[in-house]
């Protein structure tokens, strides 16, 4: 059984813990309660969407950015799951054969299909060290897109059971998560 925090008692109980082991800790909470999984929901008209390139929805509590890219809808949460960055503001490129959103906080690269993260690197092992993708794995929780006859897009929650990392910056704690990254931020510059 977990105890409920309000907000105040959330940011005290976490401040000075490492990000990285917080999320690690709420990872094991969040795997035991199922991801909230509804819908479709409409979400716009195809020509309304397709000439906004991006829109911002709230479906059920969580954070949707929707794409419109190369003839293709694609919907992922709203926040990367590296710091919380807004992907609303991320450039889109093609890396390896996968199409990608660039995360405008700290350059993390994520696949707009799958919400696999990729990065480039060189096996130090290998003479000579050749440049070369890697994959993460899954990191960005990505949701259905669908369209009817007469334009109207849906976008259906992921489905997929337990924690995938962009979750820890959804809903109410992930806010507050949110505006702790963004004033660390800030003191950076």
């Amino acid at each position: 059984m977990h105890a409920e925090l309000s907000a105040a008692q959330f940011v005290s109980l976490t401040e000075g813990t490492p990000l990285l082991s917080f999320k690690n800790n709420i990872s094991q909470d969040m795997e035991e309660k199922e991801q909230p999984t509804g819908g479709p929901h409409f979400v716009g008209k195809r020509d309304e969407l397709v000439q906004a390139k991006r829109s911002f929805r709230t479906l059920e509590g969580r954070d949707i950015l929707i794409i419109h890219h190369g003839g293709v809808f694609y919907a992922m949460d709203s926040y990367c799951y590296h710091a919380g960055g807004e992907l609303q503001n991320g450039d889109i490129e093609e890396f390896d054969g996968k199409l990608c959103i660039i995360c405008p906080n700290h350059k993390y690269k994520i696949c707009l299909a799958q919400g696999e993260s990729i990065y480039k690197s060189t096996n130090p092992k290998e003479k000579p060290p050749v440049p070369r993708w890697y994959s993460k794995g899954v990191k960005q929780r990505t949701h259905t897109v669908t369209e009817n006859n007469d334009g109207d897009v849906y976008v259906k929650l992921s489905d997929v059971a337990g924690w995938i990392e962009s979750d820890y910056f959804q809903g109410e704690k992930g806010k507050i998560e949110r505006e702790k990254a963004a004033a660390a931020e800030k003191k950076k510059s």
